[in-house]
Parts: structure tokens; C-alpha cells; sequence
């Protein structure tokens, strides 16, 4: 425990020197690849959905409509942190204040936080067109079960025989048909923005794996491993250097580089001599951290 906090407090100082000192290019390059992002992965997605992505014919009036309030929001988001730039260069030297007191553990959590609350827009996008899509697949769900003339039963959580009227037939099928068909414009802007969701999350979880990764590494024990290996044995094995047998006729030598023998019946002999040395085969590196594991 106490050598991860000292390797954690290590690299969290190395980080914060980075950081402070080239503060200026941190922040130029996280401007540039916001700006990137915003310009080439989310307005040019939100523009190729609104026509006719990947050859699929999607209805051009709510495709239009999702894309246009897609834009919106990433305009008003960019405008907010573009009028709010001038306090990332102090929001980098908080990082790196907190790397050097803290560890890089506060230092990571921070990052992941700026990354959350940077992609604000994006989760919201997400969740509304999650919402929006839920409740297409929901209606016309319902709405299939009235063509086939069932009814959900709320009490008993099961599917019941229910006989509809010619009124509600005709209402249910003027509802079925235009969701229906609007249900792959939907599907295909959830699907995007879904996408940008989960790759966001891909680069938090990838932090935070990161950090656990050096809060879980055993430091004593690889030291200990690097230096002294012989606290680490795996298994006994002899290894015979000398075996000589007294005969009354004959005597017979053996040893680890040559073999001398006289008379080979064992009836006549008294006594046997061995000699042996005491050997340890020692664990791996990767076993020794299994183990610890």
C-alpha cells in the first residue's frame, strides 16, 4: 500500500512538472484537438445523417429537424467554451498543482471530470435521442400487439387476448405505419451519437484501468524479485555428484562427469556413499505476481 502511494505521488509530481512547464502547448494542443473533434467528427456526422448515409434513404424532414437541433447544441456548447478558453491554461495548472501534491491518482480524476463536463453536449444529444428512440420502439411495440389482437396485462406482467375494435384497428394502423417508417431515421442518429458516447467512455474507463493498474502492481516484490530471487523458491531437485558402492570383489564410482565400474553383482556389496547437492528452482517474475495477485 505505502509503495503505491509513493509511486503514485512519484508520478504525479513527473506529471505536474510536465504540465506546468509546458503549460502553454497542453493547452494549444487540447484546443486543437477539441476543435478538431467538434468540427470533423460531430458537425460533419450530424451533415452525413441528415442526407443519405451509406446509401440508406432516411426521411429527409425529421432528419433535418434531429440534425438541425444536433447543431444547435454543439454550436452553443463550442461558443461556451470558446468565450470560456482563456481559463484552460489556469485549468492545466490546476492539474498539475494537484499531480505534485496529491499524486497522479487526483490528477487523473480531475482530467476525467474536465472530460465529462466537455462532452456535456454530447451526453445530453445522447440521452435525448435515446429517450426519443425508446419510446418509437415502445409505441410501436404496442401497436403491433394490436394487429395481432393482444393486450398487455400490467397486474399479471403477461400478454392477454383482447378483442379490438374496427375504430381502433384503423387508428392503430395510421399510428404503425409513420413510426414505422421514421423508426431508421431515429435508429441511425442514436446509433452516432451512441457511438460518440461510448468512445468517451472508452477513454475514461482507460484512466481509470490505468490508475488501478498502478495501485494493484506489488513494487516490493519485483524489487525484492530484481534483487534477490532466492526468496522467491519453486520446488527442490538434488543433484548427484558422487555415488560409490563397496563390494568385496569390486568397487564402482559414479560421478557427475565419469563412471568407473568393476564387478556388477550387487550381491556382494556392503555399503553405498552418495553424494548430493541441495538445489532451488526459483519463480518467474510472472508467477511471483500471480501469486501476489
Amino acid at each position: 500500500m505505502w509503495a503505491s502511494l509513493v509511486v503514485d505521488l512519484l508520478l504525479g509530481n513527473f506529471l505536474g512538472i510536465i504540465l506546468w512547464s509546458r503549460a502553454r502547448a497542453a493547452c494549444v494542443w487540447v484546443s486543437s484537438f477539441s476543435e478538431n473533434a467538434t468540427n470533423y467528427l460531430l458537425r460533419t456526422g450530424c451533415v452525413w445523417l441528415m442526407g443519405n448515409p451509406a446509401g440508406f434513404k432516411l426521411n429527409t424532414e425529421l432528419a433535418g429537424v434531429l440534425g438541425t437541433i444536433s447543431l444547435i447544441a454543439i454550436q452553443i456548447w463550442s461558443t461556451l467554451w470558446w468565450l470560456l478558453g482563456f481559463f484552460l491554461i489556469h485549468l492545466i495548472k490546476v492539474v498539475a498543482v494537484f499531480g505534485s501534491l496529491f499524486g497522479l491518482t487526483a490528477a487523473a480524476a480531475l482530467i476525467i471530470d474536465t472530460i465529462s463536463l466537455a462532452t456535456t453536449h454530447v451526453s445530453a444529444l445522447q440521452w435525448l435521442l435515446t429517450l426519443l428512440y425508446s419510446w418509437q420502439i415502445q409505441a410501436v411495440d404496442a401497436l403491433w400487439r394490436l394487429f395481432r389482437g393482444r393486450k398487455w396485462n400490467p397486474l399479471r406482467q403477461r400478454l392477454d387476448s383482447y378483442a379490438y375494435s374496427v375504430e381502433q384497428h384503423v387508428v392503430g394502423s395510421l399510428l404503425f405505419t409513420p413510426l414505422l417508417l421514421l423508426l431508421p431515421t431515429t435508429s441511425l442518429f442514436y446509433i452516432f451519437f451512441t457511438i460518440m458516447k461510448t468512445t468517451i467512455s472508452f477513454v475514461c474507463i482507460a484512466i481509470q484501468f490505468g490508475i488501478s493498474i498502478i495501485h494493484a502492481t506489488p513494487y516490493i516484490k519485483i524489487f525484492f524479485w530484481f534483487m534477490r530471487r532466492k526468496r522467491f523458491p519453486s520446488g527442490l531437485w538434488f543433484e548427484i555428484v558422487l555415488c560409490r558402492r563397496n563390494a568385496t570383489n569390486s568397487a564402482e564410482v559414479k560421478s557427475a562427469d565419469k563412471t568407473v565400474s568393476g564387478s556388477e553383482d550387487p550381491r556382494h556389496c556392503r555399503s553405498a556413499v552418495l553424494v548430493s547437492f541441495l538445489h532451488s528452482n526459483f519463480l518467474s517474475l510472472s508467477k511471483s505476481l500471480s501469486i501476489t495477485i
